[in-house]
């Protein structure tokens, strides 16, 4: 029998993938649920209004219940019968990161991952400075809480079209602030994600129109869940 050049593909895609999740593990995973297909619809951490007035009832409903909820549905589509069905969600990520026949699996699953991690970084009464122990962090890695405040913000106002901002760790520890495009995902950088903020349009259009930076501000200053970030941090 001839070997199938496509099956090779597929192993070394996985093995590449599986090695990087173990990498990523090896400094901790981010505190969240990836399960495996059939994908899930994340119920919220908190109701549809709770957020509100930074973030409008309207808006989470929108966003939650009609994009993120589609993107669950056509990732479920696209594994059917294929070497992706039953797998977990971060190695659906990791191992079609960066291939152009994989384009559409990558956009549906980085986009699930994203929208399940925003939530999380989000909750009623958040914001604020962060726990001591994070400050600290913070203080060694940008100098001061303020000068992180407006780094990250200017970074997440910055992303050009559609996509989102991210407080991150590298793999030495440090803190950093970083933006990515449409569907893409810090872990595919090495690097492992705390916090993030959505800035597609739809996450924020009805309730700012074009103020993308009222937005920004008002999620970091009032939104943020710092225990998140903690937890993710380890």
């Amino acid at each position: 029998m001839h070997p199938n050049p496509e099956s090779a593909t597929t192993r070394r895609d996985f093995l590449q993938a599986t090695a990087a999740v173990a990498a990523l593990a090896s400094v901790g995973a981010p505190s969240i649920v990836l399960g495996a297909s059939p994908f899930t619809h994340m119920a919220l951490p908190w109701g549809e209004s709770a957020l509100a007035p930074v973030i409008g009832a309207q808006t989470v409903g929108i966003h939650h219940g009609k994009h993120h909820k589609a993107y669950v549905d056509n990732l479920n589509n696209l594994v059917k019968g294929t070497e992706f069905e039953g797998q977990p969600l971060e190695r659906v990520v990791m191992a079609t990161a960066g291939k152009a026949d994989r384009q559409a699996l990558f956009n549906n699953a980085g986009q699930i991952w994203n929208h399940d991690f925003y939530w999380h970084s989000l909750k009623p009464g958040g914001g604020g400075k962060p726990p001591a122990a994070l400050a600290a962090r913070i203080d060694e890695s940008f100098g001061s809480f303020e000068e992180f405040r407006k780094q990250f913000a200017a970074m997440t106002v910055s992303q050009f079209g559609s996509g989102w901002g991210w407080l991150v760790a590298d793999s030495a520890g440090k803190l950093k602030v970083v933006k990515t495009g449409n569907a893409e995902v810090p872990m595919t950088q090495g690097l492992k994600p705390l916090l993030t903020i959505d800035v597609w349009e739809h996450a924020y259009y009805l309730d700012y129109q074009n103020r993308r930076a009222d937005y920004v501000n008002a999620v970091i200053d009032k939104l943020l869940d710092w225990e998140f970030a903690v937890r993710n941090l380890g």
